[in-house]
């Protein structure tokens, strides 16, 4: 096996030694150094497949000296992981992120994690060059097929004579045209393959087949065999054989099969990668917004309400930018839909203007919200998506203007009987773009500026997923810019008019949601903030409530006792929500076999929710919530079951 090459680069000698320490293999060749000069040597003059670097170190830092090996032909594709004890706050995880590096430990190094995520990524490196391997041979089998010339002929299906053969017959068996010509094709097949042959072409004539595929050996002129791949069709009673040499390919089949395995492989560990990374990012988010939620109803002080509202923020922007990199992976994915429902656009410009007034506000900006009074009353359009645009687009002019305006239009371009072509306008009076940075802003992970993130923050990814967003709606966004003076973006679009939508209103209770008292309630949740949570809540709402951390658990509580509901999480260990919600509907008798189940996860991806709902639980709530969505999933789901039981 060929050994892993691995670069450790730490400008204190014990972190070196140490690391150095914890990888001790035999499939990996260690390459170390105390500086980043020197690593850069190593590295031009190594294979280096993986990159231990520390981010703190003095000349050059571990962003600089991994931006420097990303920039060069020879050193890109060395995976980096960035060794650090402070650098923990998001913005400098994002600019490890963005120089190339694809994860991160933190000092003091646990052995267990660091050994862990090291043998993962030495495993991907063996993936990685084995599929670069098969590529590389199916690349030269298909060199050998395109540059291959088959052979065409025309059999007597009476007594499979051949009556016309072309020249390739000779380059494939060593006979020339004329040798094969009124011989039977029978007698140039391998004995072992004959039978097969026969029987192949009989059932064409017999059954009037149009087209059939075989495989069979073929003795060449020297009395070798080949294999032979044969597409046969019957038509105006003769039969037309088209045979292509398929030895080399039957060489290569195996690695053909395990090819495609490892490609459907990779496909599903990016969509469980995925569903993973939603789930571990907004499971803690949810704890922290929930927690918030509590201490705020706790009894505080002005100074601790102060500090309370700050966290509130932060685990929003947290949240925000969680959203971003997930919608943006799930748009990567193909996994991201647009949904048409009828929506009224002005309900819907107005609650983007109300929700942003506050920021405007405190930021001393005039904010113009401007309806066309031809404006339809009601489209067929994805209204969260078009507020998600629209958020963005307006967030942005906000958070770019010092002083001035911020100006949300809409207009109607044309209308039809049934459809309308409307345009979005965001207008601001703000820093501006310069004309060759037009372009690079709606690139993934660029803003206008490099300082622009320092200014201002941002993940650099929120006008990338505008654009993708209404690429998918099939719209046309635009922009025009003056530095200094401000940016107009445009987003235009054809709606297909609908009926007017039923108004919806949300309710929102301010004060303390009814009681569910006698409500015996089953929670499977395996995080132990999300578990406090639950718990304080349906305490709280003055339900019975006993907890599990998994699946299994889960599964056995409920045989022994008797519960009106279970919360059932989807992501735990030793058996998840998807496998304990089947179990349950298959092997429990009724009334338990039927008892609901809300899943309470933090995936946001559509065929999760889906599988959700084909495993056997009646109804989902994603994580993040807010308490009052919970309760009133749980009324609806416990009066549904009320009446199927009165039914």
């Amino acid at each position: 096996m060929t050994p892993v090459n691995i670069l450790i680069v730490d400008d204190r000698e014990e972190n070196v030694i140490a690391l150095d320490a914890l990888l001790d293999r035999d499939d990996i060749r260690k390459f170390t150094t105390t500086s980043p000069n020197e690593a850069l040597r190593i590295a031009w003059n190594n294979p280096i497949d993986i990159a231990l670097v520390d981010v703190q170190m003095p000349d050059m830092d571990g962003f600089e000296l991994v931006e420097m090996l990303k920039s060069n032909d020879r050193t890109k594709n060395i995976i980096v992981i960035f060794v650090t004890a402070i650098s923990k706050e998001a913005k400098y995880v994002m600019r490890g992120l963005d120089s190339g590096a694809v994860d991160y430990l933190y000092k003091p190094l646990d052995p267990t994690i660091t050994a862990a995520k090291v043998d993962s990524f030495i495993r991907l490196v063996r993936s990685q060059a084995e599929v670069r391997r098969q590529n590389e041979e199916l690349q030269n089998f298909a060199l050998v097929i395109k540059n291959s010339a088959d052979v065409i002929c025309m059999v007597d299906p009476e007594d499979f004579r051949i009556k016309n053969i072309n020249p390739a017959i000779e380059k494939m068996l060593g006979f020339t045209p004329a040798e094969m010509i009124g011989s039977n094709i029978l007698d140039k097949v391998a004995e072992s393959s004959q039978l097969i042959f026969r029987k192949k072409l009989d059932s064409m004539v017999i059954g009037n087949y149009n087209f059939t595929v075989f495989e069979f050996q073929f003795y060449t002129a020297d009395q070798r065999t080949l294999w032979a791949e044969c597409r046969a069709s019957y038509h105006n009673h003769h039969l037309f054989l088209n045979i292509s040499d398929i030895s080399p390919a039957k060489s290569y089949q195996g690695q053909l099969i395990r090819s495609k395995e490892a490609a459907e492989y990779s496909k599903k560990i990016k969509e469980t990668f995925l569903a993973n990374m939603s789930h571990e990012l907004r499971t803690p988010v949810a704890g922290i917004i929930g927690l918030a939620d509590m201490l705020r109803k706790s009894g505080l002080n002005e100074q601790q309400s102060h500090m309370l509202s700050l966290l509130e923020t932060s685990s929003q922007s947290l949240l925000g930018v969680i959203n971003d990199v997930l919608d943006f992976s799930k748009i990567e994915a193909g996994k991201f839909n647009i949904v048409r429902s009828p929506a009224d656009l002005a309900a819907l410009l107005n609650a983007v203007s109300s929700l942003l007034k506050f920021k405007a506000d405190k930021k001393d900006i005039e904010l113009f919200l401007e309806i066309d009074a031809g404006l339809p009353r009601s489209v067929m359009a994805d209204s969260l998506r078009i507020n998600q645009i629209l958020m963005n687009l307006m967030g942005n002019a906000i958070n770019f203007t010092e002083r001035g305006y911020v100006k949300l239009k809409a207009e109607v371009l044309k209308m039809h009987s049934d459809r309308a072509k409307i345009r979005f306008t965001v207008e601001d009076t703000g820093i501006g773009i310069a004309a060759n940075k037009l372009n690079k802003i709606f690139e993934s992970f660029e803003q206008a500026d490099d300082d622009t993130a320092n200014h201002y923050g941002g993940t650099g990814l929120g006008l990338t997923i505008v654009k993708r967003l209404v690429e998918l709606m099939g719209g046309e966004l635009n922009v025009t810019s003056q530095v200094g003076k401000g940016t107009v973006f445009t987003f235009t679009n054809w709606f297909n008019l609908s009926e007017t939508p039923k108004a919806v209103t949300e309710s929102r209770p301010a004060k303390a949601l009814p009681s569910l008292n006698g409500v015996r309630i089953l929670v499977a949740e395996d995080n132990a903030v999300n578990q406090f949570m639950l718990a304080k809540l349906l305490k709280d709402w003055k339900a019975e409530a006993d907890i599990v951390e998994n699946g299994r658990l889960a599964f056995e509580k409920l045989k022994e006792n008797d519960y009106d509901l279970i919360l059932m999480d989807t992501h735990m260990p030793e058996m998840n929500g998807y496998e304990a919600t089947k179990k349950i509907r298959l092997e429990l008798g009724e009334p338990k076999s039927s008892i609901p189940v809300i899943s309470l996860s933090a995936a946001t991806l559509d065929h999760e929710q889906n599988e959700a709902l084909a495993a056997g639980m009646n109804d989902v709530l994603a994580k993040p919530y807010q308490p009052y969505q919970l309760h009133e999933k749980i009324k609806k789901m416990l009066q549904l079951q009320a009446i199927k039981t009165q039914a």
